[in-house]
């Protein structure tokens, strides 16, 4: 039987790849509009981060997830993650 092959995704904090299943991804749509994608299936782009504070917060401080989704993020978004990667 054939093994299926496992999506690779790239964290924006650490640069490392790793199974799309283990990382959060966060959504630019067309509007513009920024979210946290828990499904990983809504429309537009996205940008990858694993489920550790200490990539995020190297994210943070390099701006990776503004060059990545071309947009400025606002604080509010960046708790919404941080909050999201501790209750984990």
């Amino acid at each position: 039987m054939k093994k299926r092959k496992i999506p690779q995704r790239m964290c924006t904090g650490c640069m490392e790849m790793k199974p799309k299943k283990e990382l959060i991804r966060i959504v630019k749509n067309k509007e513009g509009e920024i979210s946290v994608d828990t499904t990983g299936k809504k429309p537009g782009r996205g940008a990858y981060i694993c489920k550790s504070i200490e990539c995020l917060e190297k994210a943070v401080k390099q701006k990776r997830l503004e060059k990545n989704l071309e947009i400025k993020i606002d604080e509010e978004l960046y708790n919404k993650l941080r909050n999201e990667v501790t209750d984990e």
